[in-house]
């Protein structure tokens, strides 16, 4: 065997590998990369398919690469329901092995890795329209380390909750979260307890990154709603305590003429 192989792609170990069997891996993936470069995902799921199975490809530190072939390029949402699987899948495999040793061998483990793991999810999630889904994914993972720090999934959490307490009427996600100015929806059909979490988890964002002007630009929209909706909730109930007055006067009683006849 000669000892000096090149291989298109840079990747995997950068030492030159010692074995035959190695020096196959590696030239398998350079195909799998090529095939990605050149569309040909047929050719690149079955590249995937060896790779996965050999001890030597750590798998789990190129789970993007393996998202990005279920996808095949497309912008569509018809993959979504097969990308979302695959990363729940692979969430529970780095819960399942969340130790200091995973975390030292397997750099896939990391909490920056779960944490990306966790914003694909959701904007998966907003993407197919599952708003209620992927709320309760982040209410899921979010009291728990490290995601609990994560200024972004804060902000996801919170919008969220803002886009949810509209009912089934209210803005489009989309257009919610592209205009400042505009006012959600009639404070009288707002969920206040929405409200409230949204306002928490913007609040707990804020904390973190205290420079993030898209948190302050929500955390007074949010704010604006909600004194917007006690003030009509305090108008309605004095209309209907003035509504509910009882008059206490009482008319005065006629006289009646009773005349006696003589006997």
């Amino acid at each position: 065997m000669s000892p000096d192989h090149n291989f298109l792609f840079a990747c995997l170990d950068s030492k030159p590998p010692p074995t035959t069997r190695k020096v196959h891996i590696r030239r398998l993936y350079d195909v799998l990369e090529l095939c990605i470069q050149r569309n040909d995902f047929a050719r690149a799921k079955r590249a995937w398919a060896i790779l996965v199975r050999c001890k030597e490809f750590r798998w789990e530190e190129h789970w993007t690469t393996g998202l990005y072939i279920l996808n095949e390029d497309k912008t569509s949402t018809e993959n979504i329901p097969q990308r979302i699987a695959f990363i729940r899948a692979m969430m529970l495999r780095d819960i399942d092995k969340a130790s200091l040793f995973w975390y030292i061998l397997f750099p896939s483990g990391s909490p920056a890795a779960q944490e990306t793991m966790l914003k694909e999810l959701v904007l998966l999630l907003i993407l197919s329209g599952q708003y209620r889904q992927a709320l309760d994914e982040l209410e899921l993972y979010l009291p728990s380390f490290p995601y609990q720090d994560n200024a972004i999934l804060h902000i996801y959490a919170g919008l969220l909750c803002l886009h949810l307490a509209q009912g089934q009427h209210g803005l489009d996600f989309v257009t919610l979260i592209s205009n400042e100015l505009i006012k959600i929806s009639d404070a009288q059909v707002l969920d206040s307890s929405l409200l409230r979490d949204a306002q928490s988890h913007l609040n707990q964002a804020k904390s973190i990154d205290t420079a993030n002007v898209v948190v302050e630009a929500f955390l007074q929209k949010v704010c604006i709603n909600i004194i917007q909706k006690r003030t009509d909730e305090n108008e309605t109930v004095g209309s209907e305590n003035e509504s509910m007055q009882i008059d206490d006067s009482t008319p005065r009683r006629k006289r009646f003429k009773i005349s006696i006849s003589p006997m």
